[in-house]
């Protein structure tokens, strides 16, 4: 990459300005994801290309950073939740998935900074119709369980890991949206347990992907851009509890659509991405 395109990456966020815009952004990610039960990084992405001029694998590093904060901010509201008897009744899940999405979010992380830009751009708006389908999957359709034998479904959840691993570490994002409904169908568990259980296994999984980039130069966005990061997460954080405050407010026979519509609409602005 040209010393001028790495310039312009790591530099500050536009301007002071910025910032108010940052809050406002993130708290509009945050009360989307809350009012689905989800972080909304995937709606963040976009938001820092499109309107923050963020280049994809800076984007992508910022998204994780600022998705990393948000699911350590969700995780006491989580285990509160759900008390830790039952999640530690359920331990041997989160290690089968463990065992392939740490993995995955390495070997994610590894190709997205070894990709080139117009690559990526296209890979993350494939990624963000995968996105709206498993939005759409999961919350417009009753989830079954598959009935596998012992080895199929330890097999299969180390492949499921392994694969959101890669897509949550190319995207930034913490992986709820596929980790909840491969929990559910795969281990016949509820999906409020799902959805505790899918945080115990993003954490490390994140931090591993976070690892990985930090062993790269575009990792240096992050420190430029610290301020700009932390009000952006800050204000995902606060539009996440308003969201959880609006759950019910809006049908999700309409909700659901209308978000899954707007990350078609960014997957279309990020494949035309130069």
């Amino acid at each position: 990459m040209p010393a001028m395109a790495i310039d312009q990456d790591l530099a500050p966020a536009r301007s002071s300005r910025s910032m108010p815009l940052a809050f406002v952004a993130g708290g509009a990610v945050g009360i989307l994801g809350g009012m689905i039960g989800l972080g909304g990084a995937e709606f963040r992405l976009p938001l820092l290309i499109s309107l923050f001029g963020f280049a994809a694998l800076s984007a992508v590093i910022l998204n994780k950073a600022m998705s990393l904060v948000v699911v350590l901010a969700a995780l006491p509201a989580r285990l509160a939740a759900v008390s830790a008897s039952e999640l530690a009744s359920h331990w041997t899940i989160a290690v089968n998935l463990l065992a392939g999405s740490l993995l995955g979010a390495w070997a994610g992380a590894t190709w997205a900074v070894r990709m080139r830009s117009f690559t990526l751009y296209k890979v993350l708006a494939a990624l963000m119709v995968l996105m709206a389908a498993a939005l759409v999957i999961t919350h417009a359709t009753a989830l079954g369980t598959l009935s596998l034998p012992l080895w199929a479904q330890v097999l299969s959840g180390v492949l499921a890991g392994f694969g959101i691993g890669v897509v949550a570490a190319i995207m930034g994002v913490a992986g709820g949206e596929l980790l909840i409904p491969t929990i559910v169908l795969l281990f016949a568990v509820d999906i409020k347990t799902a959805g505790s259980l899918s945080l115990l296994v993003s954490l490390p999984t994140m931090l591993v992907a976070f690892a990985r980039y930090s062993r790269d130069g575009s990792f240096a966005v992050l420190r430029a851009n610290l301020p700009f990061t932390v009000v952006m997460a800050g204000g995902s954080i606060a539009g996440a509890l308003l969201g959880g405050l609006l759950v019910g407010v809006f049908s999700e026979l309409v909700l659901i659509p209308a978000l899954a519509v707007i990350l078609l609409i960014s997957a279309i602005k990020l494949a035309r991405h130069d």
